[in-house]
């Protein structure tokens, strides 16, 4: 797991990166085609379709759409906001599936998981700061991000049974591709990248792949309530990347809220678990 945030988070150091050189639309369907032809290969090679019926049903065509709402804002708040504070925002996401969870599914929460949720989201109002001095509205991208990803996982509780970690892998870079696709057919001014933005796009796609082959390592053979989490160590790495790559220096607001979001989203699986 802890090498899948690592992963995930020198990809996004490629994203942001590539973004300075290249439109964000033309980066997400790049990563999207390359993603789903391996992934497609993948599910091939073990005799499995790679685009199986049931991804039309009603509930994957939710998460997809929410997919496509995660990748695409997400990618956004990336290129166009410090890395660190995307990066903070990204950890709340278990925290908005806990609180959707009890009130879709009925799931079942104590009133310390839901004390744990909102000072959660509160570091989340830290970081963003809105009606003070520094709010950025480029910041709520990253939030749009969020909610996109939380709908996205609370779809895949209630997906068909049955669907492999490749086929699922495909349907993701596919909507990853459907986002890029999107963001280029409003923003235009596709080109062929120079030889240092074909450097950046294979990172990223190299990285992209990797972290995902080993998120679903770990929640395939690891203890589900042992690994989770070591999710939060992609803000570790991001945190690293962003000061050393780019230069940000996050501000306390950012490092208190990032705080709180951790510490909230560490209580609450614990606490689960148990």
């Amino acid at each position: 797991m802890t090498a899948s945030m690592a992963g995930f988070a020198i990809e996004d150091m490629f994203i942001k990166a590539a973004a300075r050189a290249l439109p964000l639309g033309q980066i997400l369907l790049t990563m999207g085609i390359v993603g789903v032809l391996t992934f497609g290969l993948m599910a091939r090679g073990r005799g499995e379709a790679v685009f199986p019926r049931v991804f039309l049903s009603p509930t994957m065509l939710v998460r997809s759409a929410f997919e496509v709402v995660g990748r695409l804002f997400y990618g956004l708040s990336i290129a166009l906001t410090a890395l660190s504070t995307t990066s903070a925002i990204l950890q709340a996401t278990p925290l908005l599936v806990v609180a959707a969870a009890a009130m879709i599914f009925g799931e079942r929460v104590g009133w310390q998981r839901w004390l744990a949720v909102i000072i959660g989201f509160v570091g989340v109002l830290v970081i963003l700061r809105p009606g003070v001095e520094g709010f950025s509205a480029l910041s709520l991208l990253a939030v749009v991000g969020l909610i996109g990803f939380a709908g996205r996982d609370l779809a895949t509780r209630a997906a068909p049974e049955g669907l492999s970690n490749r086929q699922l892998g495909t349907l993701g870079f596919a909507m990853l591709g459907v986002a890029g696709a999107i963001l280029l057919g409003w923003s235009g001014g596709a080109h062929l990248p120079d030889l240092r933005g074909f450097g950046l796009l294979a990172g990223a796609c190299t990285f992209g792949i990797l972290g995902y082959h080993a998120l679903t390592g770990a929640m395939r053979t690891g203890e589900v309530s042992v690994v989770t989490p070591f999710r939060y160590t992609r803000l570790v790495f991001a945190m690293i990347l962003a000061m050393a790559v780019f230069g940000e220096r996050p501000e306390m607001a950012t490092w208190i809220g990032a705080a709180l979001v951790v510490a909230s989203g560490i209580y609450t699986l614990s606490r689960a678990n148990r």
